[in-house]
């Protein structure tokens, strides 16, 4: 299936006035009332002379409660805000460092051409970006708290996708060619996807440099401009990743026709497909199971029953895909393999590393059976192509896989009611 997911993450940081009482005048001890028999007097003048002027003298040292400008909120705000990502740019850059072998495969298939474009070297290629990609994207570190799908929108992505796709082809049947625009709007949110992907491996390819000081103050003209604080300023590492999307970019735009800068469009694909990964959640296993069946007969009907599919994946260009240079002449030289046969799998790879962290399996690890299946089911696709010599919709072979052997696994720890019923818990929400 080739297909966009990109999620636009809004950061929004809002807080509440802090509003506190005014100092009080007089003493937070409150004077006894007791009763007293007429003529007679239970304190003396002098000793009530004495309370007063310790009451006072008490309400003098108290410390008085100060009240927050508006000015100090924002800046305590902005200072809590960037204790937040900088911790969670440790956990990412962290967590990079445990995988620093399957990034350093990634980066290192990226230049598989050069051995040779037969039928072989792409199949390694895209055998290993895909389940590399997946299993990294499942255990990453993310900052932001993800765009939970429910089970309405899970069910009607079928109908949605195949709308879209439906609506590309009859725009491309009649001449009206939109992919320029189209890639325009992608490419960008690749340059934005590398700039966040690139800071925790950035962080560890240049560990000597402490990026969580590092920073490049604002021109004074931007400042005035956006009537911004004095002391923002932009994360030297942000930058600097910021700088090799933006170069990606435009590589990819530049006159080289596509052989010559596939490489380019490829790393912003595996860019969309890891942002998109930490982005999204499928929440349950039951909103799991639903896209996945329904995205099954969406993915067979459009392949299978129509040209519809591979019209909209080979005539519209943009790095939504993975291309592999074919080693023979054809009208379109390239092999593919789209962006959402490792995205939309991938989802449900992810949510079972969640189900890893929640439901403590005593026998098997849903996550590693899930990258497993995902294994085996794209070999079986790859297979098919072989066999058949035409395009396979991967979701067919994937899909099931991936369901079924999280159930066989469930039944293996004696969880199927568990997993089942599964629930990833997000922030602010309790079990």
């Amino acid at each position: 299936m080739d297909r966009l997911i990109v999620t636009i993450l809004s950061l929004n940081v809002c807080g509440v006035l802090a509003f506190a009482p005014p100092p009080r005048l007089m003493s937070h001890h409150r004077p006894t009332l007791r009763p007293q028999m007429p003529g007679l007097s239970m304190q003396s003048d002098d000793a009530k002379g004495d309370d007063f002027f310790s009451s006072l003298f008490r309400t003098i040292q108290q410390p008085r409660t100060q009240v927050e400008t508006e000015e100090e909120r924002l800046r305590r705000l902005r200072r809590e805000r960037l204790a937040k990502i900088e911790a969670g740019e440790v956990r990412r850059a962290n967590r990079v460092s445990e995988d620093k072998f399957a990034y350093a495969l990634i980066f290192a298939l990226q230049f598989m051409p050069l051995l040779g474009n037969g039928r072989l070297e792409s199949l390694v290629y895209f055998y290993g970006v895909a389940v590399t990609t997946v299993y990294l994207g499942g255990r990453q570190e993310t900052i932001e708290q993800a765009e939970r799908v429910s089970k309405d929108n899970a069910l009607f992505a079928p109908v949605f996708a195949s709308a879209s796709i439906g609506g590309l082809y009859l725009l491309l049947k009649n001449g009206i060619d939109i992919t320029a625009l189209y890639a325009v709007v992608v490419t960008l949110f690749g340059a934005i996807s590398i700039s966040d992907i690139g800071v925790p491996v950035l962080r560890n390819l240049i560990p000597g440099v402490d990026f969580a000081n590092e920073e490049v103050p604002l021109p004074k003209a931007i400042v005035q401009k956006f009537k911004l604080d004095e002391a923002d300023a932009l994360p030297l590492d942000g930058l600097i990743t910021l700088g090799l999307g933006l170069l990606c970019t435009a590589v990819y735009w530049s006159p080289l026709v596509m052989e010559q800068k596939f490489i380019a469009s490829n790393i912003l694909a595996w860019s969309l497909g890891m942002a998109s990964l930490g982005a999204i959640s499928l929440g349950s296993f039951q909103t799991g199971a639903i896209l996945l069946g329904g995205l099954f007969f969406y993915d067979a009907f459009w392949v299978f029953g129509s040209d519809v599919m591979m019209t909209v994946a080979t005539k519209v260009e943009a790095p939504v895909k993975f291309i592999f240079p074919a080693d023979t002449v054809r009208d379109y030289n390239f092999s593919v393999l789209g962006l959402g046969d490792l995205v939309i799998p991938g989802l449900f790879v992810r949510l079972m590393a969640k189900a890893d962290e929640a439901l403590n399996p005593e026998n098997f690890s849903y996550f590693n059976t899930a990258v497993l299946a995902y294994a085996f089911g794209l070999g079986a696709c790859f297979t098919a192509n072989a066999i058949f010599q035409n395009g396979q919709p991967a979701l067919i072979y994937l899909d099931p896989s991936l369901v079924g052997s999280a159930l066989a696994c469930a039944s293996a720890n004696g969880q199927v009611a568990q997993l089942w019923d599964f629930q990833e818990e997000m922030d602010g929400e309790q079990e």
